[in-house]
C-alpha cells in the first residue's frame, strides 16, 4: 500500500470487522494502513517496516496485547494507542505503564480514535521552528530533537512522557491539575478518568528523580495537582 500524507499505522487486532473498520476510517483521514491479526504476524510487520504509530487491541491469541506492547517498546519509541475493555481497567493501567501513549475504551467511535490518533502523532512529531533547550534543575529538554537528560544522562521516554515533560518544564514553578494535564498534554478536554496523569506522572519519576519515592523535580501539590521545581 502506498504510504498516506500522514504517516503509516498498524492495526492490531484478531476481530477483522474492528479492524476494517478501524482501518477505513484511518485511511479517510490521510493514513496508510497495515493490519495483523495476532502478535506474531504484528511483530513482523513492525520489524519489516516500523510503523509511524501502532492501533493495538489488548485482547489477542497467542501472545497477548500487553507482552505485545512489552516487546514492541524493547525496539523503537513508536506510538502505541490501545484499545481495551470497558470492564478491564486494570489492564490499561498496566499498559500505560507499560509505554502506551493513549488508549480508547470499547466499545468506541471510529472517529474518536482518530482523533486520539492524531492528537498523539502531532505530539510525537517535532514542530516547525527552532527552540532552544530547557535546562532547569538538572534536567535538559531538547524540544526540537525530542531528547531529555537528567544530571547529564540521556533518559529514554515515550511520546507522551515527553510531552508532559516538556509542558511542565515550558512552565516551571506552575501547578497544574489533572484535569489541566489531560486537556493541554492529551489534547482532549472530555477525559473523566484522568489516572492516565498518574500513571504517567509515576513513570516519569522513575526516570528522571533520583529516587522516585522522593521526587524532588517532579512534584505532588496537594489538592491541586502537579508541578515541575524550577
Amino acid at each position: 500500500m502506498t504510504s498516506g500524507q500522514k504517516g503509516s499505522i498498524l492495526v492490531i487486532d484478531d476481530e477483522p470487522t474492528i479492524a476494517e473498520v478501524v482501518g477505513r476510517y484511518l485511511e479517510r483521514a490521510g493514513y496508510s494502513i497495515r493490519a495483523a491479526g495476532d502478535g506474531r504476524e504484528a511483530l513482523e510487520l513492525a520489524r519489516a517496516e516500523p510503523p509511524d504509530l501502532v492501533v493495538l487491541d489488548l485482547m489477542l491469541p497467542g501472545i497477548g496485547g500487553l507482552e505485545l506492547l512489552r516487546r514492541l517498546r524493547e525496539r523503537e519509541r513508536v506510538p502505541v494507542v490501545i484499545l481495551t475493555a470497558k470492564d478491564h481497567p486494570s489492564e490499561r493501567v498496566t499498559g500505560l505503564q507499560l509505554g502506551a501513549d493513549d488508549y480508547v475504551v470499547k466499545p468506541f467511535s471510529p472517529a474518536e480514535l482518530v482523533a486520539r490518533v492524531d492528537a498523539v502523532l502531532r505530539r510525537a512529531r517535532p514542530a516547525l521552528g527552532r527552540e532552544e533547550p530547557i535546562v532547569l534543575n538538572g534536567l535538559r529538554i531538547d524540544a526540537d530533537a525530542r531528547r531529555a537528560f537528567a544530571d547529564d544522562e540521556e533518559v529514554s521516554l515515550t511520546a507522551r512522557e515527553f510531552d508532559l515533560l516538556l509542558f511542565l518544564a515550558r512552565h516551571p514553578g506552575r501547578a497544574f491539575s489533572r484535569d489541566e494535564l489531560m486537556e493541554a498534554v492529551w489534547d482532549f478536554s472530555f477525559y473523566t478518568d484522568t489516572s492516565t496523569v498518574t500513571v504517567h506522572v509515576r513513570r516519569l519519576r522513575e526516570k528522571i528523580e533520583a529516587d522516585a519515592s522522593r521526587p524532588q523535580r517532579l512534584q505532588t501539590v496537594w489538592g491541586v495537582g502537579y508541578r515541575l521545581q524550577p
